[in-house]
């Protein structure tokens, strides 16, 4: 779990950034595009394309177009119909998504991992609940689908890395997610992009720069691997961990306006899932 962790900490501070440096000054598409490159240019020279099962590889591209180029790309606009407040509070979903992903590939019903993941939500939800904006559905349908997208694409690549173990290690067989989210993203921007948007700033660049090389590369590349060492229900709670990690740092650092009562009670709402799904895998069998 100390990959997950690790992330939830890495992205709550890059989900900061976002708001306060990119959304609503640079091009969506041009600013997912540039996170998707700098990965790229991290990982592809560590790829390996020989000696690598052909269904893995393919599996792996699929993964990244989810996980990454849909996702993002919904998430950037979301910033222009939504406020972070709003964004926040729509992600909790996220982990209903991933329990029921997972159920469906294995054919089975794990109702205690359906219950962590339920008071997950609740918990984030208490976190972030607020008046809703007159632009909220059209963001929520955003959000909804970067949700699941974002939930298939991790589900899916714990699926992959346990159907097809290798012997070479994973940050080798990784490279592949990039090209997926590229096939993804590149598209969108040569289709949508407005290049009158693009950084003007050292500040701007510098963001970019951050998402791309640590939020993107490192933080994908960590979050999936730590996928693979956790069972469905743990995975989804901690889909929503960055929620109250994210306001904390934003009372922080960016003076954000929350209820520190409803801020304790949904963090130990979340928390208090980890425990559930825990007696859930030890004490109840998956039915």
């Amino acid at each position: 779990m100390g990959y997950l962790i690790f992330v939830t900490l890495l992205w709550a501070v890059s989900f900061n950034l976002i708001g306060a440096h990119l959304a609503g000054q640079v091009d969506s598409y041009f600013a997912v595009l540039t996170r998707v490159l700098l990965a790229a240019a991290v990982f592809l020279p560590l790829t390996r394309w020989r000696g690598v099962e052909p269904r893995f590889m393919a599996g792996v591209t699929l993964v990244g177009a989810l996980q990454f180029g849909v996702t993002y790309i919904c998430l950037y606009l979301s910033f222009n119909l939504l406020s972070v407040a709003e964004i926040l509070l729509f992600t909790v979903l996220t982990p209903l998504h991933v329990t029921l992903i997972d159920d469906a590939l294995e054919r089975r019903f794990n109702p205690w991992a359906l219950l962590a993941a339920t008071v997950a939500v609740v918990g984030a939800g208490l976190i972030r609940y607020d008046q809703l904006s007159s632009g909220f559905l059209g963001g929520f349908l955003l959000m909804q689908l970067a949700n699941f997208t974002f939930a298939a694409g991790q589900v899916g690549y714990r699926h992959l890395a346990r159907r097809f173990p290798s012997a070479v290690p994973l940050h080798r067989r990784f490279g592949y997610f990039f090209l997926g989210a590229l096939a993804v993203v590149l598209p969108a921007w040569l289709a949508f992009g407005d290049p009158t948007r693009l950084p003007t700033t050292d500040l701007q660049w510098a963001v970019l720069l951050w998402m791309g090389v640590l939020a993107t590369a490192v933080g994908q590349f960590c979050w999936n691997k730590g996928a693979t060492q956790v069972d469905a229900g743990t995975l989804a709670v901690m889909n929503n961990l960055s929620v109250p990690v994210g306001l904390v740092l934003n009372l922080l650092f960016w003076d954000s306006k929350a209820d520190l009562i409803l801020l304790t009670i949904g963090g130990g709402l979340i928390l208090a899932s980890l425990r559930i799904n825990a007696i859930g895998r030890t004490e109840i069998p998956t039915v």
